[in-house]
């Protein structure tokens, strides 16, 4: 099994200086890339990154990425929440829906990618450098739509100013269950959402508590773990009109 896509490229990448600034949410697929991409890359050239999504993140959720990574962990923030961008889409764009969907998802893009984004311009800044690598743990199991990525692309946004930016995906080819076997193998544990107990089934998905992608499974989690978030999910829902999914509230996909 290999554990990253293109190794020879990549080891090129590292010989010519390059930074890989690693995103991770702490999910087992950034769990399984920080190990893979040790193995390939000098520690001085990773970053290890997190975009902290604040109240409706996991909780413990940047306690266990620490313990489970030998680098320091930059956390990066936007200036809104997930809640304040739902009611600021509902008062700029009454008309729309308010809550993030698989075809506009505001979400990764305010809350993730911009933040991540600026932290990474800023450290090349410092740094005196202009190569870098913006590497995620997007598979190509996850879906059809991510099965027909290319896992090495030029950042069009971030290659500006005599930078030279790749998105890159180190693990697209890998299964879950290879995921598994690369933290079994580096000595370390998933994060506890992924747990299966006696009364409940862990987990497919780490992101946020309750996800507009999520299955009915993580969704009976998160109201197991986090039933005050369901509340005020519901809550936005009657203030705005609009429901958690499309033509569906939360509280109706938890029940179906």
């Amino acid at each position: 099994m290999g554990l990253i896509w293109n190794r020879a490229a990549i080891v090129a990448f590292a010989d010519r200086g390059a930074i890989f600034y690693v995103a991770h949410s702490g999910g087992k697929d950034s769990m399984a890339q920080y190990a893979a991409l040790k193995k390939f890359v000098p520690a001085s050239q990773i970053v290890v990154v997190h975009a902290d999504l604040g109240e409706v993140e996991h909780e413990g959720t940047q306690d266990h990425i620490r313990a489970n990574i030998e680098h320091p962990l930059n956390v990066v923030r936007a200036e809104k929440t997930f809640f304040d961008m739902v009611r600021r889409r509902f008062e700029t764009r009454p008309d729309v829906p308010s809550w993030p969907s698989s075809a506009t998802r505001q979400c990764t893009s305010d809350l993730k990618r911009g933040p991540i984004y600026k932290f990474i311009r800023a450290d090349l800044a410092r740094r005196g450098l202009k190569l870098a690598l913006n590497c995620t743990g997007v598979r190509r199991d996850e879906s059809t739509a991510r099965a027909k990525r290319d896992p090495l692309t030029v950042n069009k946004t971030l290659s500006k100013a005599g930078r030279e930016v790749y998105d890159y995906m180190p693990i697209f080819n890998l299964t879950t269950a290879n995921v598994f076997w690369i933290i079994k193998q580096a000595g370390q544990r998933p994060f506890h959402i992924y747990e299966d107990t006696d009364d409940n089934r862990g987990n497919h998905r780490m992101s946020c508590v309750f996800c507009i992608m999520a299955s009915r499974n993580d969704l009976r989690n998160g109201l197991r773990w986090r039933p005050e978030l369901a509340a005020k999910i519901a809550a936005i829902e009657t203030e705005t009109g609009w429901t958690f999914f499309a033509n569906e509230t939360l509280a109706e996909r938890l029940a179906a």
